[in-house]
């Protein structure tokens, strides 16, 4: 008697168990049904793109085409690497690009593009105006072609974060990526406050003979500017070419390079400039390489750029 009693204890808990099983299953399919419907009821969208074109997503794309690094990487951190099919021969992050398909680089292949049966070509408004005529080529077979802006400071990138995410149905995503970017940059601002002696930075885009830097209204400007740095080129526009004699009167604190994926020991090339002896970055041996990436695409790493800079400029620091 006292068997059968547990017999049937066990039964009826293994019953119970069944139906909390059924019921998690049903209210996982519930959540999914909710989730299918909100991605509906998001679309058809309508976008006014970065070449003053409106541009109608009937559905959520299932398969996307990125024509530019930056576009790839806002994808994948809003959680579309799935959805990604083909990306540029320039993309090299996050890793899992490199299994997808290579359209192209400056000049992208259409029939290549066409070929992967895109739901939305995500293209550039850096690179439109020298490709209207083939990504005009995609959208007479009826592709979505949506031109991002070419953000030249955070709040443009949080834009093009906000508008991709809008085209994908990963609009939530996309406020909460920005919010995450945005408190790592206080975090970082709040840490910089700390500094009392602001140094004077020299940063280099390209290498000789004709060195470039950065200057007023770019990305590296506004990065130096979060971390309390000073930006010795900071009283020209844009990228321009490097007046030696003017950077070696300015006498940097820390010069920063750019380009060591090209070239080989930048920094020792820096350090063994001609004229260049009497400056404090060389005689101090400050001269540091970044990853170019992260400082200059315009995607969610360039908070890892500003981190990047703060702890070549500031070591003491930023630890």
């Amino acid at each position: 008697m006292k068997r059968l009693h547990w017999l049937l204890l066990a039964l009826l808990l293994t019953i119970g168990g069944l139906a909390g099983c059924g019921e998690s299953k049903d209210q996982v399919q519930k959540e999914k049904n909710v989730e299918e419907k909100a991605e509906v009821k998001d679309f058809p969208v309508s976008i006014k793109d970065a070449s003053d074109q409106v541009v109608k997503i009937e559905k959520k794309p299932e398969k996307i085409v990125s024509l530019i690094p930056s576009n790839t990487e806002i994808a994948f951190a809003l959680g579309l690497g799935d959805e990604v099919v083909g990306v540029s021969d320039f993309d090299n992050y996050p890793e899992e690009v490199n299994k997808k398909e290579k359209i192209g680089g400056m000049e992208f292949n259409q029939e290549k593009v066409i070929s992967l049966k895109p739901d939305l070509v995500l293209a550039h408004a850096s690179t439109a105006l020298n490709s209207q005529a083939a990504l005009q080529q995609l959208k007479d077979v009826g592709i979505p072609v949506l031109v991002v802006n070419d953000a030249q400071n955070f709040e443009q990138v949080y834009d093009s974060i906000k508008m991709i995410g809008k085209a994908t149905g990963q609009s939530e995503n996309a406020e909460k990526l920005i919010a995450a970017m945005k408190k790592r940059l206080a975090e970082l601002k709040t840490k910089a406050a700390e500094i009392k002696e602001k140094k004077k930075v020299l940063i280099e885009v390209s290498p000789e003979p004709e060195i470039y830097t950065t200057g007023k209204n770019t990305f590296m400007n506004e990065m130096l500017s979060w971390i309390n740095a000073e930006n010795i080129a900071a009283d020209q526009e844009g990228w321009i070419k490097m007046d030696q004699e003017a950077m070696i009167q300015k006498n940097p604190d820390v010069i920063i390079t750019t380009y060591g994926y090209y070239v080989e020991n930048p920094a020792e090339k820096v350090l063994s400039r001609k004229g260049w002896e009497n400056v404090k970055a060389i005689k101090n041996k400050q001269v540091i390489d970044i990853n170019s990436d992260r400082v200059t695409r315009s995607g969610p790493r360039i908070v890892e750029g500003v981190e990047d800079l703060a702890k070549a400029i500031y070591p003491e620091v930023f630890k």
